[in-house]
């Protein structure tokens, strides 16, 4: 099976999985209840397996890993896709995931149509490799939780305005956005926190000229969030303070990760 073949199926899992959930979110938005049914979690972990395979395809073939910006995306949007399903599996925030899936299907589509074999070649065992890891999980933790303060922000304008569309109507209660929220970022934190040990520990000159700009950014990144959780446990923050400063460490974060491999690789 070819890599092409294996993307059109991930898609196309993806979007079932899409279209089942939505029809589910339907169901309870009209009748005030969830079916039964939960056969979307058995097409939901295949379409995360095939996409996998999908993102490891080179070494299926025995070529090395090459991480292009495009790729990068995909991986992102692979974890990212892979925490909501754990945590859909402990509460019910499925309804997250037809915000979620969509990027899913889309990075694929972009990986497929622009290549991914202009990105750096990666050795998965080593140091760099497990940098590499570890910051994409940070990432995709962190952009999850930035997509939990968007809705979270959404919500509480819709609540305070008297004014609940239908979709926001299935989404779990405030206090348990709230929870999910700052959960995310604390789980966030701890694995940037061990990628940029890791970064330190394994990588020589990482405040280099060609990823100084990186690793700045994503200290910077790092403090943001980190000052939001001291803020949280000290003072209680909360509400519109704690969405604008997830959503300006992840502006800061996505500039470090997408912004410096955009530039690489399309620019210079």
């Amino acid at each position: 099976m070819t890599a092409s073949t294996l993307s059109y199926l991930a898609i196309a899992l993806y979007v079932i999985t899409w279209v089942m959930i939505t029809m589910r979110v339907r169901s309870q938005i009209k009748s005030g209840q969830f079916t039964r049914s939960k056969n979307y979690l058995a097409v939901w972990v295949v379409a995360l397996i095939v996409h996998l395979l999908v993102l490891h395809y080179p070494l299926l073939v025995g070529k090395p890993l090459s991480l292009s910006f495009f790729s990068l995306a995909s991986y992102v949007t692979w974890f990212i896709s892979l925490i909501l399903f754990i945590t859909t599996l402990a509460r019910k925030i499925e309804s997250l995931a037809i915000f979620v899936i969509p990027f899913s299907i889309l990075a694929i589509i972009l990986e497929l149509s622009l290549g991914r074999d202009n990105g750096q070649l990666i050795d998965m065992k080593s140091g760099l490799g497990l940098h590499i890891f570890t910051s994409l999980l940070a990432y995709s933790l962190l952009m999850l939780a930035s997509f939990q303060a968007l809705l979270l922000a959404f919500q509480n304008k819709q609540l305070r305005n008297h004014q609940v569309s239908g979709l926001m109507k299935s989404l779990p209660s405030l206090e348990d956005m709230e929870y999910l929220l700052f959960r995310f970022i604390t789980i966030g934190v701890v694995v940037l926190s061990l990628a940029l040990l890791i970064g330190f520990y394994y990588l020589e000159n990482l405040f280099g000229s060609h990823i100084a700009h990186k690793t700045i950014l994503s200290i910077i990144s790092w403090f943001i969030f980190t000052a939001l959780l001291l803020g949280r446990w000290k003072y209680g923050w909360r509400g519109r303070k704690a969405i604008n400063f997830t959503l300006v460490g992840f502006a800061v974060l996505m500039l470090a990760f997408f912004g410096t491999k955009f530039v690489q690789e399309f620019i210079l």
